[in-house]
């Protein structure tokens, strides 16, 4: 080689090096972020990052997200999926059952880490829980099965009550077998169970504003993703019509809603941040086990208990997890 030709290599050399670096750089992995609902449900976007970065990854430092919301309209899901696969993001995070089954239709490839409040074996997510197999993963919090529980505390706070609403969504597939649960006890107790549809924003407003013809004395949110989006609505109606609400998560109650009884919705979602984090550190979907959220908690919100003029029973005070004053 002569000394021209040899002089020419090393500049070419140093001028490729800082490509390579800037390449590299620039090949940090994405993570896809399917939410049936909308960013105002800061709780749930908190929890992931937490559950990331205890896994060493920072948003925008070592990883990027690319979040895609559906505005509690679970017909947008498919296609925002789509778009995520598309994007050939490395993990896709699926919040909510309807997010979860958008993800799976869309990619058979793509890890997937779904919350569900759920059955994940009996909804065709997995094939198991130990070992789920394919492409997902993730967690399956206490929720349609806890809902006979929250019409038992509230007829222990609202015992006079002899008409108790529950609101549904007809939309959610597992709204039938819900109703089916919970309708035994208070045929037992002399009580009334009308049921309440609701689907759309307006669709609530006429539910709240059913419960005065129906003489209802307290009122059942069902589990459903959709109210959990429209919560900050569901506690301002149950405010103006003055009925006690019983609610899934604490995020209610925080907003000003009566009583809740479920799951932690931040816990759940930090859990799949964490099982992100570890798919991306190179673990599979198939060698993860679905875990399962037992611990519920109860709160109370005793600004809103006196607003509505009831006095918390002691023995719901003492249960209770957290007494929001």
């Amino acid at each position: 080689m002569d000394r021209r030709a040899f002089i020419s290599g090393i500049t070419l050399g140093l001028l490729a090096a800082p490509l390579v670096t800037e390449g590299q750089q620039s090949a940090m992995p994405v993570v896809g972020y399917l939410h049936f609902a909308s960013p105002g449900l800061a709780p749930t976007a908190a929890g992931f990052l937490q559950g990331l970065s205890e896994t060493g990854y920072v948003e925008r430092q070592n990883v990027a997200i690319e979040y895609r919301y559906a505005e509690g309209h679970y017909d947008r899901l498919p296609a925002l999926a789509t778009d995520l696969v598309g994007r050939k993001v490395n993990v896709i995070a699926a919040l909510g059952p309807p997010s979860a089954h958008a993800a799976k239709s869309a990619t058979s490839t793509i890890p997937i880490v779904f919350a569900v409040g759920t059955d994940p074996v009996a909804d065709g997510l997995v094939a198991s829980l130990a070992r789920p197999g394919g492409n997902l993963t993730g967690i399956s919090n206490l929720a349609v099965e806890l809902v006979p529980k929250r019409l038992e505390l509230l007829s222990e706070l609202v015992p006079q009550a002899r008409v108790i609403a529950l609101l549904v969504n007809p939309k959610n597939a597992y709204t039938e077998p819900m109703i089916r649960d919970v309708k035994e006890g208070p045929r037992a107790k002399g009580v009334q169970l009308p049921i309440l549809k609701a689907a759309t924003e307006s669709e609530i407003d006429a539910a709240f504003a059913a419960l005065v013809n129906l003489h209802a004395g307290a009122l059942v949110v069902g589990d459903d993703p959709f109210f959990t989006s429209r919560r900050e609505q569901l506690v301002a109606l149950a405010s103006r019509h003055a009925v006690p609400a019983i609610y899934q998560f604490r995020e209610f109650t925080a907003a000003g809603g009566l009583i809740s009884y479920g799951s932690s919705l931040t816990a759940q979602i930090r859990q799949v941040g964490i099982y992100v984090g570890k798919i991306l550190n190179g673990a599979k979907p198939a060698d993860l086990p679905v875990l399962r959220a037992t611990k519920v908690e109860l709160i109370i919100n005793l600004k809103t208990a006196k607003a509505l003029g009831l006095t918390i029973p002691q023995s719901l005070l003492q249960r209770a997890d957290q007494v929001i004053e």
